[in-house]
């Protein structure tokens, strides 16, 4: 396990914590030396906090995602909504602020753990003509790759093992963004839009994705979709919008 935290004492006494608790813990205080540790001693879990003294938080989220996909809790006083979004949407696994339990915190952590260790079922799906591997986490669609970020992986992955069932946006955060007290609706869309986009449709001529008018979203192939009131494409992103590819 790996804490990346600027403050001496709330690094200190997480490392004390976790140590006592049985885990192996490294540090770092400053970004650069933190993202350096992560891809030498590959922890299980990085604990990040977003206020670092050389560069920010989000950044060097962005950073290590591209070239690892570790799990990331970020740890930090800031509260507010558009931290929260911004650092889910880098690819946070899960978002704890400060102050906190540690009986909390490892729990979060479990929790991560369970998701990214692959808990929930290893085996291939197929949906019509797509295919999701969630053990190489690769997707395809008639047999060509599809190029996916790691959420949006995860939402597709999340989608086609309810296939054929109508989740919620609000499930789709609690369990794929690990956000269970909601108010984050706005980047499901986004993120749906981008799947569509690259799944070849859109929410006005959908193939796979299909949006229930005031219930949620249901995946399925083109050819078992049922009858059911479709959403207006308002209520997702435009399908144009920008991917900033965390």
């Amino acid at each position: 396990m790996l804490v990346i935290e600027d403050d001496p004492a709330i690094r200190s006494a997480l490392v004390r914590s976790l140590t006592d608790r049985g885990h192996a813990v490294s540090s770092a205080r400053a970004g650069l030396d933190g993202l350096q540790q992560a891809l030498d001693d590959s922890p299980d879990v990085v604990l990040l906090d977003l206020g670092l003294p050389d560069l920010d938080g989000h950044s060097l989220l962005s950073m290590l995602r591209a070239v690892r996909q570790t799990p990331v809790i970020v740890v930090t006083a800031r509260d507010d909504d558009p931290s929260v979004v911004k650092a889910l949407d880098a690819g946070a696994d899960d978002y704890v602020v400060k102050p906190f339990g540690m009986d909390q915190l490892e729990a979060r952590m479990r929790a991560v753990l369970r998701r990214t260790s692959g808990d929930g079922g290893s085996q291939a799906l197929e949906i019509g003509e797509l295919a999701i591997d969630p053990a190489s986490r690769e997707a395809t669609l008639r047999g060509e790759a599809l190029d996916l970020s790691r959420r949006e992986f995860d939402l597709l992955l999340y989608l086609a093992r309810h296939a054929g069932e109508v989740v919620s946006k609000r499930e789709v955060l609690a369990d794929v963004w690990n956000q269970p007290y909601g108010g984050g609706e706005r980047t499901v869309d986004v993120h749906l839009s981008w799947l569509r986009r690259k799944l070849g449709e859109s929410a006005a001529h959908p193939g796979y994705l299909h949006s229930i008018r005031g219930v949620g979203i249901r995946l399925a192939a083109p050819s078992e979709d049922l009858e059911g009131p479709a959403d207006d494409s308002a209520d997702d992103a435009p399908d144009g919008a920008p991917d900033p590819r965390p």
